[in-house]
């Protein structure tokens, strides 16, 4: 922009401050915050920050220092910014930043990954809990990143590169945050905010889904399979773990256990197992003559397009609409 041709002593330098250190456990908590109920912002996480607190304090005082030197002001840079800031720190710093960022998308992903695995465990319909749009936001977010990271190596290392050349990466990046602030603000959590996502053993807790030496008892499992085929709650689309559980006047915990060990499936599975069946058993005796297909996937307790062709297709390993004509030949 021609700004240090203009501006030659312009002290500028002294506080263009890398905010990678602290975008990078920024995006960690706005996930956590989402993907965790009831989440609060403790003391102890502060302590995240403290790289981008040490630099800004480092910055203010090289550049106290630097100013009370004679001649400061007829110059760009000060005597610590050039033999301490830019000589040993800043290089210090592209590797430290660049390797804290890997880490804290690293940490997201996996933040992100176990809340996916959380709510099929506990909810029939995920479809509008998934979230695509953080984890769209994470892969467009990490590609920048390493793209402006390939881009600084080749500036620094390979050939100069000037503003024109690196502008656009900056306005792709503020972009690509304000559509997830804008989304994210937006997006309805409440029935996250209900639920513990700690996984412990007390009564209001969703309970984490391990394998079980001890595997449940056929009485145990007959009770469940009987309750399903002659009670239907699979057709309520609202339909959880904790509903299910007190219907069969079962905790959370022994309820998951037998899913999993018994019936060999995570709760969401086997829910819409009960659904396709449904939905084939109408398909039967008819019901497409009346109503569309998405209408009967409704009736059966299904609550979006998308989930019911997704899971009409894991588990038939065909479309709805393959499987009619298939059942008409």
């Amino acid at each position: 922009m021609g700004w240090y041709d203009v501006f030659k002593n312009t002290k500028i330098n002294y506080f263009l401050i890398d905010m990678g250190i602290a975008i990078a456990p920024l995006i960690y908590f706005y996930v956590k915050s989402i993907t965790t109920s009831n989440f609060k912002f403790d003391k102890k996480n502060w302590w995240h920050f403290a790289p981008i607190f040490l630099l800004i304090t480092f910055r203010l005082s090289i550049y106290i220092y630097d100013s009370l030197q004679p001649g400061f002001s007829e110059t760009q840079n000060g005597i610590l910014k050039l033999s301490v800031d830019e000589a040993i720190v800043l290089p210090i710093l592209m590797f430290v930043s660049f390797a804290q960022m890997l880490l804290y998308l690293a940490f997201t992903f996996q933040l992100f990954y176990n809340y996916r695995k959380r709510i099929t465990a506990y909810f029939s319909n995920t479809y509008k809990l998934e979230l695509n749009w953080i984890l769209s936001f994470l892969i467009v977010f990490t590609a920048l990143f390493l793209y402006s990271s390939l881009q600084s190596v080749i500036g620094s290392l390979i050939i100069e590169l000037n503003y024109e050349q690196r502008w656009w990466l900056n306005i792709f990046m503020a972009l690509v945050v304000l559509f997830v602030g804008i989304k994210g603000y937006f997006t309805d959590t409440t029935k996250l905010n209900k639920l513990s996502f700690s996984f412990s053993p007390n009564p209001e807790s969703i309970p984490e889904v391990k394998d079980d030496k001890k595997e449940a008892s056929k009485i145990d499992i007959d009770k469940v399979s009987n309750f399903m085929k002659l009670e239907k709650p699979y057709l309520n689309p609202d339909l959880n773990l904790s509903d299910l559980a007190d219907l069969l006047e079962m905790n959370r915990a022994e309820l998951s256990k037998i899913i999993n060990t018994g019936f060999n499936k995570n709760f969401n599975d086997f829910i819409n197992e009960y659904r396709v069946n449904t939905f084939k058993e109408k398909l039967k005796i008819g019901e497409h003559k009346q109503l569309s297909l998405l209408g009967i996937a409704y009736d059966c307790g299904f609550n979006s397009k998308a989930t019911f062709n997704r899971v009409f297709k894991k588990l038939t390993h065909t479309s709805p609409s393959e499987f009619l004509n298939s059942q008409a030949e």
